[in-house]
């Protein structure tokens, strides 16, 4: 009697997790789910609308129309040697950024219950094209701001001081995109399990803004509460931001260490979390 060839399975699912989570082969496998994903997001944003597309940049500008008006002509908030519309939403598309980033990804499991509970495929796939589909829309956001820069400096005699710091962009942007979908899974976690943590989280996010110097620079503050801006890990990232394109902002070496070590270790401990907790929340959730 032959004896029976063992049968070698592509993949197998099982009823442990890990806190390693799948491989990024596995993640490349599902490569097109991913694109599909970012297409879908971009479809469901923008179907039966009038402008389309158009909203991703009519929204920021709108909202600059209503911070120029409220807090530069209203409040008067200085905003230093810089002008304000290019300081405003120059803290506007980096906010949108992370607030986009982060609300998205916050809501993965109960915008995808029952897809998850269908369909298997490595749950990062989801967060992952959301942020994709993020990381695209500040890119035209940052465009637009690259134009209103390049029209101050033609018309409106602007001369920003360029410097090395100007390589730091991609930086910057990489290191708030990490923070937003690390948060994003951690709280994605915890809001499946404690829904009410939702309204929480929600109004924490609107705090946080006026924690960051969106708004206001830092050094427009009393030197007596700047420290509180300081303990922010997004603060340093502003002022780097709008360092590396406008040329003025605060920036010392070691809140810069403090706010890239904070993307990476918040990102690295929620990646765990969300492999670990992730399966199993499919049957509470």
């Amino acid at each position: 009697m032959v004896a029976e060839e063992k049968k070698k399975w592509e993949w197998e699912i099982s009823n442990q997790s890990s806190y390693w989570g799948t491989h990024f082969t596995e993640i490349w496998a599902y490569r097109h789910l991913l694109s599909s994903l970012v297409r879908r997001d971009f479809l469901v944003n923008y179907q039966q609308t009038i402008l389309g597309p158009a909203w991703m940049l009519l929204q920021p500008v709108l909202t600059l129309v209503t911070y120029a008006l409220i807090f530069g002509r209203l409040v008067g908030l200085s905003t230093g040697s810089l002008p304000p519309l290019l300081f405003y939403f120059s803290g506007i598309i980096l906010w949108n950024f992370f607030n986009d980033s982060f609300g998205g990804t916050n809501n993965v499991f109960r915008d995808n219950t029952q897809v998850f509970n269908k369909v298997y495929f490595p749950r990062l796939v989801v967060p992952i094209a959301i942020m994709c589909t993020r990381f695209i829309r500040f890119g035209i956001s940052l465009f637009l701001l690259l134009l209103m820069i390049g029209y101050y400096m033609a018309f409106k005699d602007f001369s920003p001081n360029f410097s090395s710091w100007l390589l730091a962009l991609p930086v910057v942007v990489l290191a708030v995109g990490a923070m937003s979908l690390g948060l994003g899974l951690a709280f994605s976690v915890i809001t499946a399990k404690y829904r009410d943590i939702s309204g929480f989280v929600s109004l924490g996010t609107r705090l946080l803004m006026f924690a960051t110097p969106v708004i206001y620079p830092v050094l427009s503050l009393p030197e007596d509460v700047r420290w509180i801006v300081h303990l922010n890990p997004l603060t340093p990232l502003f002022e780097l931001f709008r360092l590396s394109l406008l040329g003025e902002g605060v920036v010392s070496y070691d809140m810069l260490f403090y706010s890239l070590a904070f993307s990476f270790l918040v990102l690295v401990v929620s990646l765990l979390l969300f492999n670990k907790k992730g399966d199993s929340l499919i049957d509470i959730v």
